[in-house]
């Protein structure tokens, strides 16, 4: 299996504009960024989604991202949010941005019916 492009990052391999690192945790900009500030926030092991890295690892990474979001917000003067995508890169991660009031990267919510709410509610129950 091959690195990721985030594993080489962590390795040194491809440079980045790190922000942040522990031992579990990297946080380092986005070269294409949505909002100034757009971070990337990745565990030091490589796992595809988010739900299956070891607790350990699963905390490490929110804690990291809470970090980078009140700091961002101090230095943007705008409120921060994260958001985790999963589909771009096979390694867990998660995106810190500033909110941009006129430029909102949020996608618009739907009405959902009652009948569709408990029909997802009884699909997803645990």
């Amino acid at each position: 299996m091959n690195d990721s492009i985030f594993s080489k990052i962590i390795k040194g391999e491809i440079p980045a504009h790190k922000v942040y690192e522990d031992d579990k945790t990297l946080a380092f900009l986005d070269i294409h960024p949505e909002t100034p500030g757009h971070t990337l926030v990745v565990p030091k092991i490589e796992v595809d989604k988010i739900y299956e890295l070891p607790d350990e690892y699963y905390i490490a990474i929110w804690n990291t991202a809470r970090k980078i979001a009140a700091k961002l917000e101090k230095v943007s003067g705008q409120r921060s949010f994260m958001k985790v995508v999963g589909t771009d890169v096979p390694h867990a991660h998660i995106h810190v941005f500033s909110l941009d009031p006129e430029h909102p990267p949020i996608p618009q919510p739907t009405q959902a019916s009652d009948d569709d709410l408990a029909q997802m509610a009884i699909r997803l129950h645990l």
